[in-house]
């Protein structure tokens, strides 16, 4: 872990305060050359003055707005445990009244659920949840150091109990390893149990490209001997990597998912997150 100064924290409304990770994820897109990481992805860098950017730039905004974080890196990794700087954002975002609609993989945010809860008192805030694997064990594979698919479901039907809406992202399904019916039946039924209020979906499959696509292949010669050379027979260089079946589990999502109630049109998802929501309370007499 080192800490850099940084210039902005905003761009335009969503921040990242960590950049790398530790969960460890087989498939992670930002491990990507694209993305310029000029350090070891393991070794975390940490806007060490995050807080002070977000004050001022919060304080200047004309209008509240909603706060997105976790697209690009987890913010409750283990050093979020020590540092508290996702709970001290999580405050600020509260005193000056925005939203936030954050990003994990890891249950440490039932930490913030307090927090959490007084802004969606105010405004709106958001949790989105990644599943991936139904069944735990190969989560633990797929996914080695991140809060099991279980533990991530007892957080959604935590915050549901909260009365905050969650999300959750049904993506990256791996060919020939969790594209399966059961598996996609499995997540959908935690969800719909958690009465999530979206689930998040492009494809059954995954995107690679230079820099994640040789640590995932690396990876899949460690657990599943011989898959890289299926995938390299199947796929080739392509960026997008669909399963073989994707057609027909998107359709059984589709359809699960209007059965149960919970969105599944991608666009109006994200119209949803982001749009900003004030509950104050507005007297008669006014």
């Amino acid at each position: 872990m080192h800490f850099v100064k940084a210039k902005s924290i905003l761009t335009p409304t969503s921040m990242n305060i960590y950049r790398g990770c530790l969960h460890g994820c087989i498939y992670c897109d930002a491990r990507s050359h694209c993305y310029q990481m000029q350090h070891d992805f393991e070794d975390i860098e940490v806007k060490e003055n995050a807080l002070e950017l977000l004050e001022d730039t919060l304080r200047r905004k004309r209008k509240p707005c909603m706060i997105g974080t976790g697209a690009m890196g987890d913010p409750y990794i283990p050093p979020e445990e020590e540092l508290c700087i996702m709970r001290r954002a999580l405050e600020l975002i509260e005193r000056y009244g925005f939203g936030i609609a954050v990003q994990t993989k890891s249950a440490r945010i039932l930490r913030d659920l307090d927090i959490l809860r007084s802004i969606n008192e105010k405004t709106k805030a958001v949790v989105q949840m990644t599943l991936t694997c139904w069944d735990d064990n190969l989560c633990r594979v797929v996914e080695p150091h991140v809060s099991v698919t279980g533990e991530r479901f007892e957080a959604l039907k935590r915050f549901r109990d909260a009365g905050i809406p969650t999300v959750v992202w049904l993506s990256p399904i791996l060919p020939f390893i969790n594209d399966t019916e059961e598996n996609i039946t499995g997540i959908l039924g935690m969800c719909a149990e958690a009465q999530v209020k979206g689930v998040i979906c492009f494809d059954m499959g995954l995107t690679l490209r230079s820099g994640n696509r040789e640590y995932y292949y690396s990876q899949l010669d460690r657990h599943f001997p011989g898959l890289k050379e299926k995938y390299i027979r199947t796929y080739a260089e392509r960026y997008e990597v669909p399963s073989p079946d994707n057609y027909r589990l998107m359709a059984l999502f589709h359809q699960i998912c209007e059965e149960t109630g919970m969105m599944h049109d991608n666009e109006q998802i994200f119209q949803y997150m982001h749009a900003f929501e004030s509950k104050a309370q507005v007297s008669l007499f006014e």
